[in-house]
């Protein structure tokens, strides 16, 4: 974290935490960078100053309850839409219900 004008300014993988926690009350959220991989892509070239282009998120979240795949990925789409408009270039999403995560656990 870095500090601009006396506030903290967050990393994209910061944001991207605190928005879906706040908006789907994630059980599981992980948020990894993987921009290192695609260095060589343009988009991580053309963002080079700031990197974190590149994120796999893995959710689990009640609100996902009798939702489509399709949907739950809007819903992720839709919520991190100002960091896509800003930089993000790639999200593979893994998003679950409570009820998924235990029964592919046994």
């Amino acid at each position: 974290m870095s500090w601009r004008g006396g506030s903290a300014v967050l990393s994209r993988a910061a944001r991207i935490k605190t928005k879906l926690q706040s908006a789907l009350e994630a059980t599981v959220l992980e948020v990894d960078d993987v921009s290192y991989q695609h260095a060589g892509h343009a988009a991580v070239r053309e963002n080079s100053d700031k990197g974190e282009t590149h994120f796999n998120v893995k959710i689990v979240s009640p609100k996902f309850e009798g939702q489509s795949l399709v949907k739950r990925h809007r819903m992720v789409y839709d919520l991190l839409a100002d960091e896509l408009q800003s930089g993000l270039h790639a999200l593979s999403i893994v998003a679950k219900t409570p009820g998924e995560t235990t029964t592919t656990a046994k």
